[in-house]
């Protein structure tokens, strides 16, 4: 921002001392020397402004711009200078450290004639003094518009997509646009940053309900894919076991085995998996072993027909009784 400082209202205490000072002296000397004390006063009083008018000052990061009857004289500062007063002025002073302009364009049409409004910051600094004090009346402002109508021309020549993932790509090629136009003001445009681009909010839940059905899409792709690996997987799996039948059944038992530890519980197994592990064969075999006799026992003698002998009838024994 332009800060206009006239010649007759900045001064510095430095200033107020020296004139006062000075002017005190002059008076003094003027009294001792017999001049009436109003005479005395008076150009104490007068040689006391004049040197609060000559003194000047600027800080550090300033320049002050010096007109001497209108005309252009030179940039002075930082620090203390002399100027001819009267004559000469401080007409303002520049602020060469770096600045931040926040602009904005409110309801721009992108390419694909989407409303947006976008805001953004551009970061200059004055690199020359005296062109940005000659060439442009207030280069604050003009800054500010020109990079409003840069980027409403650059909003038009891009895509709504293209304004929300490529802002950096988007502030580059305003900083380029704003440095031809800038480049006779003695202003150099450091960066342009976007902060925000702000679409309908109609348009905007559109968006998100198009990003939902999208990864909608992509997972049901995913779990097909799955599904299809998993289906080729047990098609290998079926012609490793089509011809082993011992394999298919060890697996069998170790799938009932996990099944069980993992649930750690009673589980009913249905008698179709019980035949593919072949259980009734070996529950028959132990069902066998369990009706042998003894080691010491003898063996019953088999009838003529196949089965054990009956006693006979009228012979005392264990089986009946004699008549």
């Amino acid at each position: 921002m332009i800060t206009h400082r006239p010649n007759d209202t900045h001064y510095s205490l430095a200033a107020f001392t020296a004139g006062l000072i000075l002017g005190g002296g002059l008076a003094g000397a003027l009294f001792l020397a017999g001049a009436p004390p109003v005479l005395a006063g008076v150009a104490g009083l007068a040689l006391g402004l004049l040197i609060t008018a000559t003194i000047k000052y600027t800080d550090q990061w300033e320049k002050a711009v010096v007109l001497r009857l209108g005309r252009y004289r030179g940039l002075r500062g930082p620090g203390y200078f002399a100027i001819v007063p009267v004559l000469d002025r401080v007409a303002y002073t520049i602020d060469q450290r770096i600045r931040t302009s926040a602009f904005g364009a409110e309801s721009c049409l992108t390419r694909d004639t989407v409303p947006v409004n976008v805001d953004a910051i551009a970061f200059w600094i004055v690199r020359d003094a005296e062109r940005a004090a000659l060439s442009v009346q207030d280069y604050d402002e003009a800054v500010i518009l020109s990079a409003q109508t840069a980027l409403r021309d650059a909003i038009g020549k891009h895509d709504l997509a293209e304004l929300i993932q490529a802002r950096v790509e988007l502030g580059h090629g305003l900083k380029l646009a704003l440095e031809q136009k800038m480049v006779t003001w003695g202003i150099e445009v450091q960066s342009v940053e976007i902060r925000d681009v702000i679409i309908p909010a109609a348009l905007e839940d559109a968006m998100s309900r198009q990003a939902q059905a999208e990864r909608e899409r992509q997972a049901r792709i995913i779990l097909g894919t799955a599904e299809t690996e998993i289906a080729h997987k047990f098609v290998e799996a079926a012609d490793a076991y089509r011809d082993h039948p011992v394999a298919m059944n060890l697996r069998a038992m170790n799938m009932l085995y996990e099944s069980i530890v993992k649930r750690g519980s009673l589980m009913v197994v249905p008698s179709g998996l019980a035949d593919s592990l072949n259980v009734p064969g070996m529950m028959g075999a132990m069902g066998g072993f369990r009706l042998l006799p003894n080691e010491g026992a003898a063996p019953a003698p088999a009838s003529a027909t196949g089965g054990p002998a009956r006693p006979e009838e009228g012979t005392p024994g264990k089986g009946g009784s004699a008549r």
